[in-house]
Protein backbone atom coordinates (compact mmCIF):
# COMPACT_ATOMS: atom_id res chain seq x y z
CA UNK A 1 0.00 0.00 0.00
CA UNK A 2 1.07 3.34 -0.60
CA UNK A 3 1.82 5.64 2.49
CA UNK A 4 2.35 9.73 2.48
CA UNK A 5 3.71 10.77 4.92
CA UNK A 6 4.33 14.75 5.71
CA UNK A 7 8.48 15.74 5.28
CA UNK A 8 10.88 18.58 5.99
CA UNK A 9 12.85 16.44 3.02
CA UNK A 10 13.19 14.66 0.25
CA UNK A 11 13.88 11.66 1.40
CA UNK A 12 13.19 8.80 3.74
CA UNK A 13 15.42 9.97 6.21
CA UNK A 14 14.12 13.29 6.74
CA UNK A 15 12.26 14.74 9.62
CA UNK A 16 8.25 14.16 9.75
CA UNK A 17 7.16 17.56 9.04
CA UNK A 18 4.01 18.08 11.90
CA UNK A 19 1.97 20.14 9.26
CA UNK A 20 -0.16 18.45 6.36
CA UNK A 21 -1.41 21.18 4.44
CA UNK A 22 1.97 23.65 4.50
CA UNK A 23 4.29 20.66 5.11
CA UNK A 24 7.61 20.95 2.73
CA UNK A 25 7.00 17.42 0.98
CA UNK A 26 5.03 14.72 0.59
CA UNK A 27 7.30 11.36 0.64
CA UNK A 28 5.12 8.92 -0.52
CA UNK A 29 6.41 5.17 0.67
CA UNK A 30 5.50 1.40 -0.57
CA UNK A 31 5.01 -0.05 2.62
CA UNK A 32 6.20 -3.36 1.45
CA UNK A 33 9.59 -2.46 -1.02
CA UNK A 34 10.20 0.80 0.80
CA UNK A 35 10.79 2.49 -2.24
CA UNK A 36 9.44 5.93 -2.37
CA UNK A 37 9.11 8.90 -4.19
CA UNK A 38 9.32 12.26 -2.81
CA UNK A 39 7.33 15.81 -4.28
CA UNK A 40 7.43 19.18 -3.02
CA UNK A 41 3.95 20.16 -1.58
CA UNK A 42 2.34 23.00 -4.33
CA UNK A 43 -0.14 24.25 -1.48
CA UNK A 44 2.89 25.90 0.77
CA UNK A 45 2.53 29.03 -0.34
CA UNK A 46 -1.38 29.08 -0.83
CA UNK A 47 -3.04 31.81 0.80
CA UNK A 48 -6.05 29.77 2.04
CA UNK A 49 -6.97 26.17 1.32
CA UNK A 50 -3.85 24.50 1.52
CA UNK A 51 -5.57 21.66 3.37
CA UNK A 52 -7.84 20.84 0.91
CA UNK A 53 -5.25 21.23 -1.96
CA UNK A 54 -2.55 19.41 -0.09
CA UNK A 55 -5.40 16.51 0.29
CA UNK A 56 -6.53 16.26 -3.41
CA UNK A 57 -2.76 16.40 -4.38
CA UNK A 58 -2.09 13.50 -2.17
CA UNK A 59 -5.57 11.50 -3.39
CA UNK A 60 -4.58 11.83 -6.85
CA UNK A 61 -1.29 10.02 -5.90
CA UNK A 62 -3.32 7.17 -5.42
CA UNK A 63 -2.20 7.07 -1.60
CA UNK A 64 -4.35 4.36 1.07
CA UNK A 65 -2.97 6.67 4.03
CA UNK A 66 -1.57 9.97 5.47
CA UNK A 67 0.90 10.13 8.47
CA UNK A 68 1.86 13.41 9.33
CA UNK A 69 2.07 15.72 12.43
CA UNK A 70 -1.65 17.45 12.49
CA UNK A 71 -4.58 17.73 10.12
CA UNK A 72 -7.00 20.96 10.12
CA UNK A 73 -10.51 20.40 9.55
CA UNK A 74 -10.56 20.96 5.76
CA UNK A 75 -7.81 18.50 5.19
CA UNK A 76 -9.45 15.78 7.44
CA UNK A 77 -12.98 16.20 5.99
CA UNK A 78 -11.06 16.15 2.23
CA UNK A 79 -9.11 13.25 3.10
CA UNK A 80 -12.18 11.36 4.75
CA UNK A 81 -14.35 12.11 1.41
CA UNK A 82 -12.09 10.16 -0.35
CA UNK A 83 -11.62 7.35 1.76
CA UNK A 84 -7.79 7.92 2.91
CA UNK A 85 -7.12 6.65 6.58
CA UNK A 86 -5.63 9.65 8.51
CA UNK A 87 -2.74 9.22 11.22
CA UNK A 88 -1.39 11.91 13.17
CA UNK A 89 1.19 12.10 16.27
CA UNK A 90 4.09 11.49 13.95
CA UNK A 91 7.45 12.06 14.85
CA UNK A 92 11.19 11.15 13.65
CA UNK A 93 11.95 10.54 10.50
CA UNK A 94 10.14 9.15 7.70
CA UNK A 95 11.52 5.71 7.95
CA UNK A 96 10.43 5.65 11.25
CA UNK A 97 6.93 6.87 10.66
CA UNK A 98 5.99 4.18 8.00
CA UNK A 99 7.81 1.28 10.45
CA UNK A 100 6.05 2.05 13.07
CA UNK A 101 2.32 2.43 10.91
CA UNK A 102 3.22 -1.25 9.59
CA UNK A 103 3.40 -2.28 13.16
CA UNK A 104 0.16 -0.65 14.33
CA UNK A 105 1.49 1.67 16.35
CA UNK A 106 -0.60 4.90 15.49
CA UNK A 107 -4.02 5.31 15.96
CA UNK A 108 -6.24 6.24 13.55
CA UNK A 109 -8.02 9.52 13.51
CA UNK A 110 -11.06 11.08 11.35
CA UNK A 111 -11.03 14.43 13.56
CA UNK A 112 -9.06 17.09 13.04
CA UNK A 113 -6.09 17.84 15.26
CA UNK A 114 -5.83 21.82 15.01
CA UNK A 115 -7.55 24.72 14.45
CA UNK A 116 -8.03 25.59 10.85
CA UNK A 117 -5.03 28.04 9.72
CA UNK A 118 -2.60 26.73 12.82
CA UNK A 119 -0.06 25.79 10.05
CA UNK A 120 -0.37 29.32 8.25
CA UNK A 121 3.52 29.89 7.38
CA UNK A 122 2.56 33.79 5.54
CA UNK A 123 0.20 35.54 6.84
CA UNK A 124 -2.09 38.13 4.70
CA UNK A 125 -4.16 40.77 6.79
CA UNK A 126 -5.78 44.05 5.20
CA UNK A 127 -5.34 47.78 6.97
CA UNK A 128 -6.70 50.89 6.61
CA UNK A 129 -5.17 54.30 7.39
CA UNK A 130 -5.71 57.78 6.93
CA UNK A 131 -3.46 61.02 7.22
CA UNK A 132 -2.66 64.35 6.07
CA UNK A 133 -0.21 66.91 5.48
CA UNK A 134 0.80 70.07 4.39
CA UNK A 135 3.64 71.89 2.48
CA UNK A 136 4.46 75.61 1.63
CA UNK A 137 7.62 76.12 -0.54
CA UNK A 138 9.60 79.52 -1.80
CA UNK A 139 12.08 79.76 -4.25
CA UNK A 140 14.40 82.22 -5.76
CA UNK A 141 16.31 82.34 -8.95
CA UNK A 142 18.61 84.66 -11.31
CA UNK A 143 18.54 85.60 -14.29
CA UNK A 144 21.78 83.64 -15.95
CA UNK A 145 20.53 80.62 -15.83
CA UNK A 146 20.70 79.68 -12.69
CA UNK A 147 18.51 79.61 -9.47
CA UNK A 148 17.65 77.82 -6.25
CA UNK A 149 14.96 77.24 -4.45
CA UNK A 150 13.72 76.22 -0.86
CA UNK A 151 10.11 74.70 0.63
CA UNK A 152 9.05 72.88 3.98
CA UNK A 153 6.41 71.15 4.56
CA UNK A 154 4.97 68.80 7.10
CA UNK A 155 2.05 66.55 7.84
CA UNK A 156 1.31 63.88 9.86
CA UNK A 157 -0.79 60.55 9.87
CA UNK A 158 -2.16 57.33 11.50
CA UNK A 159 -2.80 54.19 10.84
CA UNK A 160 -4.08 50.87 11.96
CA UNK A 161 -3.92 47.37 10.40
CA UNK A 162 -5.14 43.96 11.64
CA UNK A 163 -3.63 40.80 10.01
CA UNK A 164 -3.63 37.23 10.52
CA UNK A 165 -0.80 35.92 12.23
CA UNK A 166 2.01 34.64 10.55
CA UNK A 167 2.97 31.77 13.22
CA UNK A 168 1.29 29.80 15.84
CA UNK A 169 3.05 31.69 17.98
CA UNK A 170 1.08 34.82 19.38
CA UNK A 171 2.57 38.19 18.22
CA UNK A 172 3.58 40.82 20.00
CA UNK A 173 1.31 43.53 20.17
CA UNK A 174 2.43 46.67 17.69
CA UNK A 175 1.36 50.05 19.65
CA UNK A 176 0.62 52.95 17.07
CA UNK A 177 2.30 56.30 17.22
CA UNK A 178 0.44 58.99 19.88
CA UNK A 179 -1.33 61.75 17.91
CA UNK A 180 -0.16 65.10 17.57
CA UNK A 181 -1.47 67.21 20.85
CA UNK A 182 -2.95 70.47 20.28
CA UNK A 183 -0.09 72.45 21.24
CA UNK A 184 2.37 70.45 19.80
CA UNK A 185 0.35 71.45 16.60
CA UNK A 186 0.44 74.86 16.78
CA UNK A 187 4.19 75.01 17.67
CA UNK A 188 4.71 73.68 14.71
CA UNK A 189 2.51 75.90 12.72
CA UNK A 190 4.53 78.74 14.72
CA UNK A 191 7.71 77.76 13.70
CA UNK A 192 6.93 77.03 10.10
CA UNK A 193 5.39 80.90 10.41
CA UNK A 194 8.62 82.02 11.41
CA UNK A 195 10.78 80.58 8.76
CA UNK A 196 8.69 81.81 5.66
CA UNK A 197 8.93 85.33 7.31
CA UNK A 198 12.86 84.70 7.42
CA UNK A 199 11.98 83.52 4.01
CA UNK A 200 10.35 86.99 3.04
CA UNK A 201 12.82 89.16 4.49
CA UNK A 202 15.35 87.18 2.19
CA UNK A 203 13.08 87.89 -0.93
CA UNK A 204 12.93 91.42 0.31
CA UNK A 205 16.65 91.94 0.15
CA UNK A 206 17.05 90.25 -3.26
CA UNK A 207 14.58 91.92 -5.29
CA UNK A 208 15.71 95.70 -3.53
CA UNK A 209 19.24 94.10 -4.86
CA UNK A 210 18.23 93.45 -8.18
CA UNK A 211 16.42 97.08 -8.25
CA UNK A 212 19.58 99.00 -7.38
Amino acid sequence: MKICVTSTGPSLDAPVDPRFGRCQYFVIVDSETMEYEAMPNPSIGASGGAGIQAAQTVAGKGVSAVVTGNLGPNATQTLGAAGITMVTGASGTVRDAVEQYKSGGFSQTSTPTVPEYSGLGAGAGVGAGAGMGGGMGMGRGGGRGGGGGRGMGGGMGRGMGMGVPVTPAPAAPTTPPPPQTKEQEIQGLENNVKTLESQMEEIKKRLEELKK
